[in-house]
């Protein structure tokens, strides 16, 4: 029993980081349907190609070029959130937004249809194969717990601090900034917020644009955490954050936040105690029991019609 107890701290560790990555991307998923009421299926792959313009970046610059590893990590962050950016507002123009009118089924065929043109598109510039990303944060922060030693890699404690400070960073923004408010308003009443004089377009754009933003910095963090990616590690990741987004409500930017949490460490300990081969079963089968039981997630609200 003396030994179990550094090992559920470093499986922790490893849940909250990988739980911070999926949170990260359920947050694109719950503001674009609180918005519009659309799951935009190729964000999993704007994801991916923040990961990829991060390993282009730091290929570019070099391990060896004598810059502080914290600059480098910055300047990878910097990039990928701009191109990704771009990206994501290239998505909403072309795949959503003439669409917005047409059935929800539209828009979701679009949505996959993107997504699969986005994973071929990477695949034909950069390859198929795996590509390994050099490690800028080797090393972990070791600490003593009786006779045992806890080890928590340096790229996982950045993924944790950064999520942690972009998730506070939104929440204020959202709520106090102008563009915030008129989201806010957009999510409550798309049309009266039309009539009130919002600019709606610029909102959803606004929407899609961030939370491509946000998606890029996780698609850097876990590369460099992981070491390596490939084309398609946004399909499955996407699928892993609309899970997170369901399980703690879709439409609620906490909710995303705590379901991918949620998620995130128990997938890490499914892995770690029962099989690896089974942490899918176990993230997918906790979806299920929510559905069941609580089919607006953990922090989402019922819809109440008026009529």
């Amino acid at each position: 029993m003396s030994d179990l107890l550094p090992q559920l701290i470093q499986q922790l560790f490893n849940g909250l980081s990988l739980g911070a990555i999926y949170a990260l991307i359920a947050i694109g998923y719950t503001m674009v349907y609180g918005i519009i009421g659309m799951i935009n299926f190729a964000h999993g792959d704007i994801y991916m190609i923040g990961a990829y313009v991060g390993l282009v970046t730091l290929s570019a610059v070099g391990t060896t070029s004598g810059l502080p590893i914290w600059f480098i990590i910055a300047l990878m962050l910097v990039v990928a959130v701009v191109i990704t950016g771009v990206y994501g507002f290239a998505v909403e123009q072309v795949a959503y937004k003439p669409l917005r009118s047409s059935p929800r089924l539209v828009a979701l065929i679009s949505a996959i249809g993107m997504s699969i043109f986005l994973q071929n598109w990477v695949a034909l510039g950069q390859g198929a194969r795996d590509m390994a990303v050099p490690a800028l944060l080797p090393g972990a922060f070791t600490f003593h717990l009786g006779n045992f030693e806890v080890f928590i890699p340096y790229a996982r404690i950045l993924i944790i601090v950064v999520a942690v400070a972009l998730m506070i960073a939104l929440t204020l923004y959202i709520k106090h900034s102008r563009m915030g408010r008129a989201s806010r308003a957009c999510a409550q009443d798309m049309h009266m917020a039309n009539l009130l004089g919002i600019d709606t377009n610029r909102v959803v754009s606004f929407t899609f644009i961030l939370g491509a933003v946000l998606a890029a910095v996780g698609g850097v963090l876990i590369a460099l955490a992981v070491g390596k990616l490939n084309p398609f590690i946004g399909f499955i990741a996407g699928i892993k954050a609309f899970t997170a987004a369901v399980l703690g409500g879709i439409g609620s930017i906490p909710g995303a936040m705590l379901g991918g949490v949620v998620l995130g460490v128990a997938e890490t300990f499914a892995a770690a105690y029962i099989s690896s081969e089974y942490k899918d079963i176990v993230a997918f089968g906790l979806l299920v029991l929510i559905l069941l039981f609580r089919p607006t997630g953990l922090l989402g609200k019922p819809e109440v019609e008026k009529v």
